[in-house]
């Protein structure tokens, strides 16, 4: 029983015994826990007690931080403004030894540390603004005490007017350059290199040398009593010379006064002799004047004149240094005279020229003969000197006074293209002449006959020269060809231009083109291209320029509309034949095919119709106007109406003998005839339809329908009158039935307004008779029913019509 109990209690006790042994188990790990828990809140606040004073001693170092920068800010501008104190108080210094370039120096450097000053953001002083007043007026004050040591050095003086530069003025122009001092002066006062390095430091001798004089001086003057009475205060009492702002007074060197009254009239004036006074301490530059032999100075004359100018400018002014290295103690060897050369060297080129090189350039082939080729050169004798020789001498001797740098300038690549220029020129010349013979007056004209040709010399053989040779057929024919030559010839005429006047300014024209070309067949390949489009381009411009320019002459007076018409005709037959003329005398590029004029006859032509059409219009519209005031010739039984009939007739008569006689000897016979046949044939015309529009013709009105009728016939031959001389006029008189369409319609009108029913009818000839040739059956079935009453024959004569 006991070990029942025993048994039953011994799993008991060992699940206790478990159960304790994870309870203690359980206590432990809770005890460590709360001893980690201890742990870790110690730790945070000790964290938290640490990041508290970090964030007090960031802020500590931020404060700092900001309190060094502020005053190492300070520090700087106070040293800035140190340096500004002391650069002024050096300059003064320097500026009263008259140490100009250690002065101008010493503002520079105020100038930097105040520019650095002003460059600093969110630090502004009141004070920057009075010393940036101060480094004004101080610049100001060394400007003006430099520019009147300047003004000893050169001084000009010139004639008191101020128009328009002449020769009279410039012979009384003077320049007077003050000599180099010696070592002993250059002691006592500054040299020439410190007072032009004095302004180099400043930036302003350029501005200086262009435009420097009393105005410059005078500003000076006013900026340094501005300083005075800033700084000194109201009782200061100053005075300022007037002569510093005398307008009469002689300015100071300028490079602006150097080419207006010297470089360029020398240029422009081949009387004009430069010489040089010497005296003892000044030396003047004058003008002297002299007969020139021509009425432009030779480029060798002008280079002369030029350089000798120079030379004295470079000897006594300009030989002398403007730049200073103060960093590397060395001094930069750029010059006055190279200085003054950058500046001015661009325009007395370009004047050189325009107006010197441009006159020396050959006119014609013949005179650019006279150029000798040597290797790639091209030069010209001229005055016995070359001029491409003497430009290069030129520009060497400038180069050798530092005026000039580098190769060759435009100067010369202009003097060795001569070619270019010649043709150039010429072309120019060529448009020109042209173009005034286009806008002369077109009714000065001259008579043209088949006899007539342009006096154009002799062309030169083909086969001579370097030009392109013809080739030449075999004049020996194979034995098998037969010979097809007609016996019959061509008329020597057959393809002349008709007889009639043209502009004289238009054959001047033509002489100006063949005389072009004959040019170009003697010139280089280049100027040959060149003057053969020139050509081209005047009848190009003729196409454009006439028509528009004598616009209202052409449309108002027939005349002129007739001679234009002329004269286009007679470009039109020159041109033609103008390009084979000349076709293997040009270069060889022309002679492929280029060398040609035809494409622009078609052009001229219809230039030439269209303006005499136009004028047709204009003349029958004033034709036809006139006719409408014959009140439709209906009821000529009133007296009015007849008066009114007969007016309009003869208007029209008038109208077309004025036209007869204005085109007379001026149009071709042939044109004249046409264009005379064509208004009479609408005056006829115009007349016609309105007998036969008419319904009712009385007998008394037929009579006097017929009268009126008989004017036109008797007196509309006498239109036709193309020559002066009136016995050639009959001829063509009698042919007006060939040039007046209705001129036969006209007369068989007459014929009805007169006949019987059975005339008319006999007239008729069942459609074969002459009037059935001018009317149609409608027509004359009209004209009989208001000719005659209603009745049988009259019915029968209807029924015969058809």
């Amino acid at each position: 029983m006991i070990t029942k109990k025993y048994s039953e209690f011994l799993p008991g006790m060992q699940s206790a015994e478990e159960l304790v042994a994870r309870v203690d188990g359980l206590s432990r790990s809770i005890d460590l826990l709360r001893a980690g828990v201890e742990n870790e809140v110690a730790l945070s606040v000790r964290f938290l007690r640490v990041q508290r004073d970090l964030n007090v001693a960031v802020a500590e170092f931020t404060e700092l931080k900001q309190q060094l920068e502020r005053d190492t800010l300070v520090l700087s501008i106070l040293k800035k403004l140190q340096e500004f104190d002391t650069a002024l108080k050096e300059y003064n210094s320097a500026l009263l030894e008259k140490k100009y370039v250690e002065a101008a120096q010493q503002l520079e450097k105020a100038r930097s540390s105040l520019k650095m000053l002003e460059s600093r953001k969110g630090f502004e002083l009141k004070i920057l603004k009075a010393l940036g007043t101060e480094l004004t007026v101080q610049t100001q004050n060394m400007l003006y005490h430099l520019g009147e040591e300047w003004q000893k050095l050169a001084v000009w003086k010139l004639p008191p007017s101020k128009e328009t530069i002449s020769p009279e003025s410039v012979m009384h122009s003077e320049l007077h350059l003050s000599t180099l001092p010696s070592k002993e002066e250059e002691i006592a006062g500054p040299p020439v290199a410190s007072v032009l390095q004095a302004f180099a430091v400043l930036g302003e001798l350029r501005t200086k040398l262009k435009t420097f004089g009393k105005a410059d001086l005078a500003f000076s003057v006013l900026c340094f009593a501005f300083k005075m009475l800033l700084f000194v205060g109201p009782p200061y009492v100053f005075s300022v010379s007037k002569t510093v702002f005398s307008e009469t007074q002689p300015s100071v060197f300028c490079l602006e006064l150097l080419l207006k009254y010297i470089l360029k009239p020398l240029i422009s004036y081949p009387f004009l002799q430069p010489f040089v006074e010497e005296r003892s301490d000044v030396v003047i530059l004058r003008f002297k004047s002299e007969k020139p032999d021509l009425d432009h100075s030779s480029p060798v004359e002008v280079f002369d004149k030029i350089k000798f100018v120079l030379e004295v400018l470079h000897t006594y002014l300009l030989n002398v240094p403007v730049e200073h290295s103060v960093e590397d103690k060395k001094e930069c060897r750029v010059t006055l005279a190279e200085l003054l050369g950058d500046m001015i060297w661009e325009e007395l080129s370009d004047c050189l020229i325009q107006n010197c090189l441009v006159n020396s350039i050959p006119t014609n082939s013949s005179k650019l003969e006279q150029y000798i080729e040597v290797g790639l050169k091209i030069f010209q004798i001229y005055d016995v000197k070359m001029v491409i020789k003497s430009t290069e001498e030129f520009e060497k001797a400038l180069k050798k006074m530092q005026f000039l740098k580098g190769d060759a300038t435009d100067l010369l690549k202009y003097a060795r293209n001569v070619n270019s220029h010649f043709a150039n020129k010429k072309c120019q010349d060529v448009i020109v002449a042209a173009r005034n013979l286009m806008t002369s007056e077109i009714h000065n004209t001259v008579k043209i006959t088949p006899d007539s040709c342009v006096a154009l010399p002799k062309l030169p053989d083909p086969e001579s020269g370097d030009h392109v040779k013809m080739q030449k057929t075999s004049k020996v024919l194979p034995n098998e060809m037969v010979h097809l030559e007609n016996d019959s010839k061509l008329s020597q005429y057959t393809f002349s231009l008709p007889t009639c006047r043209i502009s004289a300014s238009v054959e001047k024209l033509m002489e100006l083109a063949y005389q072009t070309l004959l040019e170009a067949t003697a010139s280089t390949d280049q100027c040959c291209i060149q003057l053969f489009y020139s050509v081209r381009n005047i009848f190009q411009l003729f196409y454009d320029v006439v028509p528009t320019y004598h616009k209202e002459n052409l449309q108002k007076l027939p005349q002129l509309a007739a001679i234009h018409h002329n004269n286009c005709m007679y470009i039109a037959h020159h041109l033609l034949t103008m390009g084979h003329q000349f076709r293997y005398r040009l270069t060889s590029i022309l002679c492929d095919g280029a060398a040609t004029f035809v494409d622009l006859v078609p052009g001229f032509r219809r230039l030439g119709m269209e303006c005499f059409l136009a004028q047709m219009r204009v003349q029958k519209g004033e034709i036809l106007e006139r006719l409408s005031s014959a009140r439709n010739f209906s009821n000529m039984d009133d007296e009015e109406n007849f008066s009114a009939a007969n007016k309009a007739i003869r208007q029209v008569l008038h109208q077309l003998k004025r036209l007869g006689k204005v085109w007379q000897d001026v149009l071709p016979v042939n044109v004249y005839c046409k264009a005379m046949g064509t208004l009479l044939n609408t005056a006829l015309s115009e007349i016609v339809t309105r007998i036969a529009a008419l319904e009712d013709i009385s007998a008394e009105d037929a009579d006097r329908l017929y009268s009126l009728c008989r004017i036109m016939v008797e007196e509309g031959p006498q239109v036709f009158t193309p020559l002066p001389e009136e016995d050639k006029n009959k001829k063509y008189q009698e042919e007006v039935p060939v040039y007046v369409q209705k001129w036969m319609t006209f007369k068989e009108l007459m014929i009805i307004l007169q006949a019987s029913l059975q005339e008319i009818v006999d007239q008729w000839a069942d459609g074969k008779g002459p009037l059935a040739a001018e009317f149609s059956p409608a027509e004359v079935k009209s004209l009989i029913r208001a000719l005659f009453q209603n009745t049988e024959r009259r019915a029968a004569a209807l029924a015969k019509i058809k």
